[in-house]
């Protein structure tokens, strides 16, 4: 209970880093990118600064990992912001019906108000006219955390925006997190279930562009399908175990999923 209070406290730092990013994004750091879908994908996407930071950040700690996970945010405007800050936020409440499915009901709440502090207070203007009640609501319960999913869902399939360079924006982010789980002298639950959220809304991402993706290119949807499903192997279960993956083979994976990608990007 210690460590979540400690974190919540520490969100607040990061929400701040979020909502930098966030007037970044809107503003003049979108050169080059265009963020509809009806664009032919973000240009120079694999390449630009929103690739996973340097493994030698992850020394830094949890900062750097919030940090880390802001600059996917780099360059991204328009639907396909208000997309990637809904996506963002739907991990938050993916991740939580998991905790909550294992039985850790106030864990599972903390991780949905934490999700709130990150994300969405520091740039509700990124998200159009979402509706935040339901998500706000959603605490533990099975039915309330769907109905917070769903929210997001019906806010998100109005936009036009690119599933592809969603996915791998999200990968980025879970990539960025993953940083600070690996500490000096002890494992960061925390940040591993915030990086494992990010990851299944990169999964969620690409599922839900999955008709369109496949009719493009069939077999890069496949790749890089089992490509995400390795990405998320590497969290082995909802809390942290005594030894996780490594930073370096989240990133190495993170790499290969956006190699996958690359066809759509």
């Amino acid at each position: 209970m210690r460590m979540t209070k400690f974190k919540l406290w520490r969100a607040a730092g990061a929400a701040l880093v979020l909502g930098l990013a966030a007037c970044g994004g809107e503003g003049g750091e979108n050169g080059g990118e265009r963020g509809q879908a009806g664009a032919s994908g973000e240009g120079g996407e694999a390449g630009e600064a929103a690739s996973p930071p340097a493994p030698e950040a992850a020394s830094a700690g949890g900062e750097a990992g919030e940090a880390g996970a802001a600059t996917a945010y780099a360059g991204v405007d328009g639907a396909q912001l208000t997309a990637m800050r809904l996506q963002h936020l739907k991990g938050f409440v993916l991740v939580a019906q998991q905790v909550a499915a294992s039985g850790a009901s106030e864990e599972a709440e903390v991780l949905v108000q934490q999700g709130l502090l990150e994300v969405y207070d520091p740039a509700t203007a990124a998200f159009g006219g979402f509706n935040v009640a339901p998500v706000r609501a959603a605490g533990a319960d099975a039915a309330a955390l769907a109905a917070a999913a769903q929210a997001i869902d019906a806010a998100r399939a109005p936009l036009t925006y690119d599933h592809a360079a969603l996915t791998a924006r999200m990968v980025d982010i879970a990539t960025g997190l993953y940083q600070g789980v690996n500490q000096a002298d002890f494992v960061d639950p925390i940040e591993y279930q915030h990086s494992l959220g990010a990851a299944l809304a990169a999964r969620d991402a690409l599922v839900s562009g999955r008709t369109a993706l496949e009719h493009s290119n069939a077999r890069a949807y496949r790749e890089a399908v089992a490509e995400l499903d390795r990405f998320i192997a590497l969290w082995p279960a909802v809390s942290a175990p005594e030894h996780p993956a490594s930073y370096a083979q989240v990133l190495a994976q993170g790499s290969r999923v956006r190699f996958a990608l690359s066809p759509y990007l």
